[in-house]
C-alpha cells in the first residue's frame, strides 16, 4: 500500500521532466569556406512549446564573424551586439567585449514543437572552438499557462575568441606584471 503513493509521486515526476521544453541551438559542423570557416548550429523546439513572432535564441561570447555571412531559415532575422538579447527568466555570462549572435523570429506562422527549426550559420577565422551559453525565448503551447513565454538556457560551442579581442584581458595583465616589476627589483637591491 505505501508504495502506491511513491510510485504515484515518481510518475508524476518523471511526467514533469518529459514534458519540460525548450528551444535548442546544437554545433553541428564547422566547415571550411575558403581561408574562413562556416559554423552551422541545427535548432529545435522541443514538445509542448512553439516559436511565434518575437521569439528568440541568442549564442553568448560568439566573437568575430564576417559580416553579412550569416544565413537562417525563412522568417528568421539576424543581428548581433555586445550584450544581450537576453530571456527574461534566466542568467547567463556575457562579456561585454565579445559579439553575441541573436535570431528572432518575425513569421505570422507559429513553428510548432516537436521540430527542427533549421540551420542558423557565420563565418568566422577559426575552427577551434571554445563552451559558451546560449538562452532562448519561446512559448507554452498546452496546459494553463499557455501562451506564457518559456525561457532555457544551456552550454553550447563558439570560436575561440581572436587575440585582438582578447587584448583589453592581456592588457590589464600586462600593466599589472609591470607595475609589480619596480618593486620586485627595489627588494633585489635592499637585500
Amino acid at each position: 500500500m505505501k508504495r502506491t503513493p511513491v510510485l504515484l509521486l515518481c510518475l508524476i515526476a518523471v511526467g514533469m521532466i518529459s514534458s519540460r521544453a525548450d528551444v535548442i541551438p546544437t554545433l553541428t559542423s564547422t566547415s571550411p569556406t575558403g581561408a574562413d570557416f562556416t559554423w552551422n548550429y541545427t535548432t529545435n523546439v522541443t514538445v509542448d512549446q512553439m516559436v511565434q513572432k518575437g521569439d528568440f535564441f541568442t549564442i553568448y561570447d560568439f566573437g568575430n564573424f564576417v559580416s553579412g555571412s550569416n544565413v537562417q531559415p525563412a522568417g528568421w532575422t539576424f543581428s548581433s551586439s555586445l550584450t544581450g538579447t537576453n530571456p527574461s527568466l534566466v542568467t547567463v555570462g556575457d562579456n561585454a567585449s565579445i559579439a553575441n549572435l541573436t535570431w528572432t523570429y518575425n513569421a505570422d506562422t507559429p513553428i510548432n514543437g516537436s521540430n527542427l527549426i533549421g540551420i542558423f550559420s557565420v563565418v568566422t577565422d577559426t575552427n577551434q572552438l571554445r563552451t559558451s551559453d546560449f538562452a532562448a525565448q519561446a512559448t507554452r503551447t498546452t496546459g494553463p499557462t499557455a501562451g506564457t513565454k518559456i525561457d532555457n538556457v544551456g552550454t553550447i560551442n563558439v570560436p575561440i575568441p581572436e587575440a585582438a579581442t582578447l587584448l583589453p584581458i592581456v592588457t590589464v595583465c600586462g600593466a599589472a606584471i609591470g607595475l609589480g616589476i619596480p618593486s620586485v627589483l627595489r627588494r633585489r637591491k635592499t637585500s
